[in-house]
């Protein structure tokens, strides 16, 4: 091994690797994958096999995972997306679940046990989630496990919204939550991956991996003009995305929301705290 790997994205630990790794880590066992998918509404990734390990990100339901370990109610495995590696509540995980059909496309849906609204709730998906739709009436997507769905909060999953700018700002006014990915709590590059997302737009899960990965740089002085709506502005561990020429929607901790305010505001604001300049602004093609 000639350098450490991320362990963010490379399914490496001191006593367990990933079998496609060998020959480049050294590993005392190495695992194949078990494809399971995610069955609860969302689960946490952690970085550590307990309930209060830092959350680094979200899984939400449909999605794929590649899990190496399974052990004392954890699963320790790779998310197919973004590549992002962690643990998992095993109770969270299926084998056998179907592929999904639709993808919610609304910011967040209800699963009502039956076909009526009037019905209490089983759980609620956040936007992005995959569900497997079996039938379809004239209101509601009959899930393939008898849950039911309001059919035009979904959406088939090659069908993508035009502006991925507009997704963000339904975002607006939910909390920040470190390491969150829901419309109950997420952070700035989450935002910002889920947007994208919806808009057909694959992208890593951190600001430092958006930065690295995504569109061309924009020249930019301390006057900060010539910018545009869609523009990612970067600092170093931090996203956010222009809404217009001069205006900054980002999750952050200052306000503990996802907040539109003047970029310069933010700028200063930050720079000020010693969090540090803004270190690129990104144009996507």
């Amino acid at each position: 091994m000639t350098a450490i790997p991320d362990r963010r994205i490379t399914p490496f630990r001191p006593d367990l690797a990933a079998g496609h790794l060998r020959g480049q880590v050294e590993a005392p066992a190495f695992a194949e994958p078990r494809p399971m998918r995610v069955v609860a509404p969302s689960a946490p990734l952690r970085r550590e096999p307990r309930p209060d390990a830092p959350l680094d990100t979200e899984a939400l339901a449909g999605e794929l995972v590649q899990v190496y370990e399974r052990h004392e109610g954890w699963a320790w495995g790779q998310l197919a997306g973004d590549g992002y590696v962690g643990y998992l509540p095993d109770d969270a995980l299926r084998a056998d679940a179907p592929a999904p059909t639709h993808r919610v496309s609304a910011l967040r849906t209800f699963i009502y046990p039956g076909p009526s609204i009037k019905s209490p709730p089983l759980a609620a998906l956040s936007l992005a989630a995959g569900v497997t739709v079996a039938e379809e009436t004239s209101e509601f997507a009959v899930l393939a496990d008898g849950g039911h769905v309001f059919r035009k909060h979904l959406a088939p999953p090659d069908r993508f919204e035009p502006d991925f700018v507009a997704v963000a700002e339904r975002f607006r006014g939910v909390p920040y939550l470190w390491g969150g990915k829901t419309s109950l709590g997420l952070d700035c590059s989450g935002l910002t991956q889920l947007a994208l997302a919806a808009a057909g737009i694959a992208s890593p899960r951190d600001s430092d991996m958006l930065e690295a990965a995504l569109g061309a740089a924009v020249p930019f002085d301390d006057s900060l003009s010539g910018l545009k709506r869609g523009d990612l502005v970067f600092w170093k561990g931090h996203v956010g995305i222009l809404t217009g020429p001069d205006t900054l929607l980002h999750a952050n901790g200052y306000t503990m929301t996802v907040f539109s305010e003047p970029l310069r505001e933010a700028r200063d604001r930050i720079l000020a705290k010693s969090f540090g300049a803004i270190t690129s602004i990104r144009r996507l093609a």
